[in-house]
């Protein structure tokens, strides 16, 4: 009998110690945020960037927004995160905007309300790109930031929870499906 009320307590004490996270609630990182549009790249070699000989009708600050955001590609995902040590989807978004003194809001559902709506046909580098991948909320929960656009395919940077900071096809069929709406800021 003591052993059966040993293991009751041992249950209710793991039961009651589990961490979770609030799905209403947003906490800052108190990491420092990257001063600088001097960053070290993480992964990716020079002729990754954007330059005006390999860009079309791309306004110069998106190409600058782009290759900023673009250094942070194979940073790990970190809810929250908005530096090289990890960084959520709206982080990336945000710092990489705030870099060039534009403010947005920090939380992608926020982001959402900036800028212009535009169709998805009408995309360019630069756009911000919203998607709502929790079936169990209805609210966009998810942005990147298109770095390139042409006839049929469009591609983003975002910072995904498997796989940090990657750029991505709206051709692959979980995005295609979760995709919600594009706007522009620039």
């Amino acid at each position: 009998m003591h052993k059966l009320s040993i293991l009751f307590c041992l249950l209710i004490c793991v039961s009651s110690c589990k961490s979770s996270k609030k799905a209403t609630s947003y906490k800052r990182s108190t990491e420092v945020s990257i001063p600088s549009k001097s960053v070290e790249r993480t992964k990716n070699r020079n002729s990754d960037l954007l330059t005006p000989e390999n860009t079309d009708d791309l306004k110069p600050l998106s190409i600058e927004l782009i290759n900023y955001a673009k250094q942070f590609e194979g940073v790990k995902y970190k809810y929250g995160g908005t530096t090289t040590k990890g960084m959520d989807c709206s982080g990336l978004v945000y710092e990489t905007f705030k870099a060039y003194d534009i403010n947005l809001p920090r939380v992608s559902r926020d982001m959402a309300q900036e800028g212009s709506e535009i169709d998805i046909e009408n995309v360019k580098a630069g756009d911000l790109l919203f998607f709502h991948t929790n079936p169990k909320r209805n609210t966009i929960n998810h942005v990147g930031l298109v770095v390139s656009s042409r006839t049929g395919s469009v591609e983003f940077i975002h910072a995904s929870t498997s796989k940090g900071v990657i750029i991505s096809s709206l051709a692959e069929r979980y995005w295609y499906y979760s995709f919600k709406e594009a706007r522009r800021i620039l």
